[in-house]
């Protein structure tokens, strides 16, 4: 029986790519940069900063959240979001080591 198909590439990749996902839109920029300013903060501390629908927001939480790059912890009667510290290297550790891949073209002919 063939592999199935999320098993067929590395798991190295697999992280990396989950990492550009959740870095792939402008709100979720802004909630890091939020998050990084600052030890913790609640979800409308973060929703006041982006012009967008609570639901919205949420649903960008919940991604970064996924992608393992924040962390929630509750802090009655609110949610607290920080960035997960480990993930985080991790993320800038993959995509530095990413950034040096080689194309085979020089930077002439790019």
């Amino acid at each position: 029986m063939a592999a199935p198909r999320k098993e067929r590439f590395d798991r190295e990749d697999s992280r990396l790519a989950s990492y550009a996902k959740a870095l792939s839109h402008p709100a979720r920029i802004v909630i890091l940069r939020q998050l990084a300013s600052l030890e913790t903060c609640s979800f409308s501390e973060i929703s006041r900063e982006i012009p967008l629908a609570d639901s919205t927001v949420s649903q960008h939480l919940y991604e970064l959240k996924k992608a393992g790059l924040i962390l929630d912890s509750y802090d009655p009667p609110k949610i607290r979001y920080s960035i997960d510290s480990k993930n985080w290297k991790t993320a800038r550790k993959n995509f530095k080591e990413f950034m040096k891949t080689r194309t085979g073209k020089t930077e002439k002919n790019s």
